[in-house]
């Protein structure tokens, strides 16, 4: 935050502002201290708010509204962990199917159990789920 108040860049701070305060209001409403990962959940529902943001933003024709929302999502995605690639992911798909002997599209919660907390902020969750519920119904 200092770095960019010294660097005058007005963007980046009110991003890492925003960030701070949704961390502080999660600490003050819980009455607790936040930990890596309810950090890393903080950032990612930040980010899923921002996806949301620009699609909308996009189909009603504010260009620039929306270049303002991927801007943020920049500076977000530098306080993620670095992101897992495809092949990493189907590993652990694999590994978590095996470990919960999954066998249909009914035992998937079991899955995501499994894979929720080891995949958190490495990985879109929303597009694991896809593919779990892919290999599942073959």
């Amino acid at each position: 935050m200092k770095t960019a108040m010294r660097a005058k860049e007005t963007a980046r701070l009110g991003a890492i502002r925003l960030l701070l305060a949704a961390m502080k209001q999660r600490e003050v409403d819980e009455r607790i201290e936040l930990t890596d990962s309810d950090v890393l959940a903080i950032i990612d529902k930040m980010m899923k708010q921002r996806r949301d943001s620009v699609s909308q933003y996009e189909a009603a024709a504010r260009h620039d509204l929306a270049d303002a929302e991927k801007f943020e999502m920049s500076v977000l995605q530098g306080y993620m962990p670095q992101q897992l690639s495809e092949a990493e992911i189907d590993t652990a798909i694999t590994a978590a199917i095996a470990a919960s002997g999954a066998a249909s599209a009914q035992d998937m919660g079991k899955v995501m159990a499994i894979l929720k907390p080891q995949l958190a902020g490495r990985a879109d969750i929303g597009r694991v789920s896809g593919q779990v519920k892919a290999r599942l119904s073959k």
